[in-house]
């Protein structure tokens, strides 16, 4: 027979339940020896055989029929229906608080609930319980082991009369509702109201990312639905991943929260105008709890974090714990209006959440115990993670940071200029990069390469690619030549590992650059009337391809003149190709030199200017961005012989040196200059075979540079007083402002510089 739904509560049950037991307590044939417990249970049995198995395993008629056995009546009320209905179907909610038993609420079972112990926790005193810790006496455990929660849901659900038969004040209205109270577990919550609320809360703990987005989504959904304040403590510093701690437990209190005072009395029976309780612990709580904690050893608060199950206030071991975690002259709710639940993350306790109620609201019931631990569960969980995905941003930020170059140098002649993006926050590392490495006679190398993908192997492989290139430019090779060699480098890698590059070498005395291009984007010119051209540079083939063969240009690289290096996800997005995106770029490059007039736009600026022109859609890979602004050396202040290796060149490269510091009025230099340099031409000159190369460079040093072609590099040694030499390298290190030696493809250069006079600067 189908039962009708009856909005009047249990009243109708009574009868039924009568009926039913009537029925089964006439025994069936051949049970009539047994006695009558037997009989009954036998009945029983044999009767809940017979029902159907429902597809989530419980036992019962058809979906709709009536489950006399849980003693919960169908109901007019939607909200009710979509809970059964919810709960029958497989809520969420339902899942996380454990499997229904035939009452519809959770069983209870310790392997169900997220109070289980993780064995081998280690020497961390609040890291798991103790074998026994199922086994202490806990305010939601009846003696025999069962659930006082369990206990309760066996009383008839209130009726309507639920205030009188409560003991909660009536005032004949319905109270106005407090923000966010909807599904409120509270007295009289049906059971699928409470797992509504569960699986909401764990959906908004969940959806946070960091600390402070999981932490702020258990406060909100906790208060005032479920509790009236909060307070979230967590070990301070955190322990990520398997490592142990060292030193004293730690909880720092990280956030509170509680109902704001203008809607504290809505609930009361005054309704909004009546005054708030100021002397009510949960009113002040949040905002005077004490701010750091050192969890001692052994100590009543260590005891509850291993018990890792949420306690309510009013137990002995909170109300020893409570203290010392809120502080001594604190105020804690009596009764049942405190719950103190541990945050237990994946291998240790991590902290702990209070929440309290006030007096005015009913107080916390045994399946309230099993919320608390549910909330407590998610949100530990989901710190856990937190701390290892912001571990993990660190790392991915370290590494982008090492892999690029912290800063540009600014040799005499070239302006440089950064910007890298990453493809996404959650992606902050990449195959892009970009480097600019001086090379010998002030000439620079500008680099920009991009290797496939976004992830830490990219970056990793760009990183390699990287120092070779480095390597490659401090040989002074030619582009098309460092093209090569990283060509073979990435073969080395792996047969996938493929990359684009695109090298130039700028010469400011002969105001040239050298281009050489493997697969990238081409570079773009900013002239000094604000012309922009896209440069005509072979594009060649990738790196990582092999067997292929790259093609140098060499183009004007005008004094004023802006060049900017990119890589594709600057002009190249799921909307636009990249020859659109490279026009779209030179039009933007234009519209910015107009805004200086004849002269060039300045370079942070112009990069950010550059920047701009991405869209909300054009964020598909990270980008990396160089720009070099041409200045170059005037040839008046360039002086450049060669001198054939002679002993009588030393004295020839005094002669010429001292001409043009006269010429250009640096006279006190003249003697410390002409000795340097007489002691590194007569180097160059006992082992050189070809023309040797002068050149001294007036900027804002003066520089003087000897070349020849032996490729072995000089050494500063200290010479004893029985040699004859190996005291020249001695005195260019003591009067010098600095000095070095370059190994170039045709031999070396060593150069030293000299600080110019304070009134020619």
């Amino acid at each position: 027979m189908t039962e009708h739904p009856n909005s009047h509560g249990r009243q109708r049950t009574a009868p039924t339940r009568q009926a039913a037991v009537q029925q089964t307590a006439a025994p069936a044939p051949g049970t009539a020896a047994l006695g009558p417990e037997t009989t009954a249970t036998t009945a029983a049995t044999a009767a809940a055989a017979r029902l159907p198995r429902q597809p989530d395993g419980r036992e019962g008629g058809p979906r709709g029929l009536g489950r006399p056995e849980s003693g919960r009546p169908e109901s007019d009320d939607p909200a009710t229906g979509r809970a059964h209905a919810s709960a029958e179907a497989g809520d969420p909610g339902h899942e996380a608080t454990g499997r229904a038993d035939e009452h519809g609420g959770p069983t209870g079972r310790a392997a169900d609930r997220p109070g289980r112990q993780d064995p081998g926790s280690g020497a961390d005193p609040v890291a798991g319980g103790s074998p026994d810790a199922d086994s202490r006496t806990h305010p939601g455990r009846t003696p025999d082991g069962g659930d006082d929660a369990a206990v309760a849901r066996t009383r008839p659900e209130p009726g309507p009369d639920a205030q009188e038969t409560t003991g909660a004040p009536s005032t004949g209205r319905r109270a106005p509702e407090v923000p966010g109270g909807a599904g409120m577990p509270s007295a009289g919550t049906t059971g699928g109201e409470r797992l509504r609320f569960v699986g909401a809360a764990t959906r908004r703990i969940a959806r946070g990312i960091d600390l402070d987005e999981i932490v702020l989504g258990l406060c909100r959904a906790t208060v005032p639905t479920f509790a009236d304040a909060i307070l979230v403590y967590l070990r301070d510093p955190l322990p990520v991943g398997d490592e142990r701690p060292v030193g004293p437990v730690v909880l720092r209190l990280r956030r509170t929260d509680q109902l704001p005072e203008h809607v504290r009395g809505l609930g009361e029976a005054g309704g909004a105008d009546a005054p708030v309780d100021r002397a009510d612990p949960a009113t002040d709580l949040a905002a005077i709890a004490a701010e750091r904690c050192e969890v001692r050893i052994g100590g009543p608060l260590a005891e509850v974090l291993r018990g890792v199950r949420p306690v309510y206030g009013d137990s002995s071991a909170a109300r020893a714990a409570l203290p010392e975690l809120l502080g001594e002259d604190r105020a804690v709710p009596d009764r049942q209006r405190t719950i103190l639940a541990p945050l237990r993350g994946r291998r240790r306790v991590i902290g702990a959440a209070v929440f309290i109620r006030r007096a005015d609201r009913p107080a916390f019931e045994g399946d309230d115990l099993l919320v608390a631990a549910q909330l407590a569960t998610h949100t530990a969980l989901g710190v856990d993670k937190a701390v290892l995905y912001g571990r993990e941003v660190y790392i991915a930020d370290e590494l982008q940071r090492t892999m690029l170059p912290d800063s540009l140098p600014q040799p005499t002649g070239v302006r440089l200029a950064s910007r890298y993006l990453p493809a996404a926050e959650t992606a902050r590392v990449g195959g892009d990069w970009y480097d600019a490495i001086p090379l010998p006679g002030n000439r620079v190398a500008l680099v920009v390469g991009d290797v496939m993908g976004h992830s830490m192997t990219s970056a990793a492989i760009m990183g390699q690619l990287r120092t070779t290139a480095q390597t490659l430019a401090g040989l002074d090779l030619p582009p098309a030549e460092v093209l090569h060699h990283l060509d073979e480098q990435a073969q080395r890698l792996g047969s996938d590992r493929m990359a684009t590059c695109l090298y130039a070498v700028y010469d400011p005395v002969a105001h040239r650059i050298v281009i050489a291009n493997a697969g990238h984007p081409p570079p773009i010119m900013l002239h000094r009337g604000g012309r922009a051209e896209v440069l005509r540079v072979p594009p060649g083939a990738p790196i990582g391809v092999g067997g292929v063969d790259f093609e140098a240009v060499e183009l004007d690289a005008p004094a004023g003149a802006t060049l900017l290096l990119y890589t594709d996800g600057l002009v190249e997005s799921r909307i636009r190709d990249v020859w659109t995106g490279i026009e779209q770029l030179r039009e933007r490059l234009i519209e910015t030199a107009r805004l200086t007039g004849p002269n060039p736009p300045p370079l942070e600026p112009l990069c950010d200017e550059v920047l701009g022109m991405l869209g909300p859609g054009d964020r598909d890979d990270d980008i990396a961005l160089l720009a070099a602004r041409f200045e170059g050396i005037a040839p008046s202040d360039v002086a450049y012989w060669f001198l054939d290796p002679r002993p009588q060149t030393a004295r020839q490269a005094r002669r010429l040196a001292r001409r043009a510091l006269a010429r250009w009025g640096l006279d006190e230099l003249s003697d410390a200059v002409e000795l340097l340099v007489s002691e590194v031409i007569t180097n160059a000159v006992r082992y050189a075979e070809r023309p040797i190369s002068l050149r001294l460079l007036r900027t804002d040093v003066l520089r003087c540079e000897v070349g020849d072609d032996v490729p072995q590099l000089p050494r500063l040694r200290q010479a004893r007083p029985s040699d004859e030499g190996g005291r020249g390298l001695y005195l260019v290190n003591r009067l010098a402002r600095r000095w070095g030696a370059t190994r170039l493809s045709t031999g070396k250069v060593v150069w030293f510089e000299m600080a110019l006079p304070a009134h020619t600067r």
